[in-house]
């Protein structure tokens, strides 16, 4: 039976590129694999023929040869069938140029040349409670980080002695074996250095080989001015060691600003309730309130204020984090009724309460659309 056009078999014109071949082989190996064909009996010799095209048409060389000469330049009259032609048997070398780009995904992640000797540590988050106080001023905090430090007797190497690790013999340092498996070249990871490349012939006891050992570590963190819940501050370093002399990972500190009992914050804003004496509020005065930076300031009630008004203080908040003027406090009144009166105070509201009747404006037009709305009812 004649041999198919090599360039018919691959489905490819004749004056395909060398990225096109490569494209259209991988195609045709993956649709013809006899492990994803096992109905199809003629899977197998179609596989080989691909593999017999593409080992030609990868050639600069034997392309050129059979260009000219079609199937003729490998047979007897057109080079005796010399070692360079292809061969019946001889498709995993065609295979192997493939191998990565259909398998390397599954096989180890697509990375060539091995895996790295050091790997960088893991990044730690650290949450940390601070006052309003403390977030308004600033503050420098001790804090108790556990983590994996660098080895301090082998100096994060891993060996005995802070002595450097050798090459692995098994892979040469690759990382990766590869085994011949009927047309496919299998790549693994070196069973004897785990794919780091280098093995430690005396592992450090104190670490038995890692480079770090677990230690608990006190840290001095500055929490700048202004600081608010989800604020995060980044050190740079301060994370878990990396695995044999590799560089540390970093140190997240997360910022949680406990709850006050007298001031809610909103952003850079502060307000604080402030409960004043129904007197007070009626004819006026003054009330001493608190700052958040421990000073106290006077505040004027109007005469006639009503539960819910509200009074700023100008640059009394929260200063921002990242620089620029600070918020403001705003002063919530709470008009309080008095209790437990005495029978004089009851007699004297008494006849307060007959000398206000045209003191109380919302009270009498309340009253006066309530009378409205059932009046409209019995309508």
């Amino acid at each position: 039976m004649a041999k198919r056009d090599y360039y018919d078999v691959l489905g490819v014109s004749k004056g395909a590129s060398a990225d096109e071949l490569k494209k259209a082989y991988r195609q045709k190996a993956k649709e013809l694999h006899p492990d994803r064909n096992s109905d199809n009996p003629d899977a197998e010799a179609q596989f080989k023929e691909a593999n017999e095209a593409y080992e030609v048409l990868k050639d600069a060389d034997k392309k050129a040869a059979y260009d000219r000469y079609g199937h003729a330049a490998f047979e007897g009259g057109m080079g005796g069938g010399r070692p360079g032609g292809p061969g019946q048997g001889d498709y995993a070398s065609a295979f192997s140029d493939v191998f990565e780009d259909l398998f390397g995904d599954f096989m180890g992640g697509g990375q060539r040349g091995g895996r790295q000797r050091a790997s960088r540590g893991s990044d730690l988050r650290y949450n940390l409670r601070v006052t309003l106080e403390e977030a308004y001023s600033g503050l420098q905090k001790a804090i108790t980080v556990p983590t994996s430090v660098a080895c301090h007797s082998c100096d994060g190497s891993g060996a005995e002695g802070g002595a450097e690790p050798q090459t692995c013999p098994t892979c040469s340092g690759m990382g990766k074996v590869r085994a011949q498996q009927g047309f496919f070249t299998v790549e693994r990871t070196c069973p004897t250095c785990s794919g780091i490349g280098q093995i430690i012939k005396n592992p450090c006891q104190t670490c038995r080989g890692s480079g770090r050992e677990e230690k608990e570590r006190s840290l001095n963190v500055n929490i700048p001015a202004g600081v608010e819940t989800g604020t995060r501050i980044r050190l740079a370093g301060e994370g878990e060691a990396g695995m044999r002399g590799g560089p540390s990972g970093d140190l997240y500190i997360f910022i949680e600003v406990a709850q006050h009992e007298l001031f809610q914050r909103d952003g850079i804003d502060l307000y604080c309730r402030v409960p004043v004496a129904m007197t007070t509020a009626a004819i006026g005065g003054d009330v001493e309130v608190p700052t958040i930076d421990g000073g106290r300031s006077r505040v004027k009630v109007p005469s006639g204020s009503q539960s819910g008004r509200q009074m700023r203080l100008k640059n009394k908040g929260m200063p921002a984090l990242r620089g620029g003027s600070s918020g403001d406090m705003f002063i919530e009144l709470a008009v309080e009724t008095p209790v437990n009166l005495t029978s004089r105070q009851k007699e004297l509201l008494a006849e307060f309460e007959k000398l206000s009747e045209e003191n109380n404006p919302h009270l009498s037009s309340f009253f006066a659309k309530v009378k409205g709305f059932w009046d409209g009812m019995k309508s």
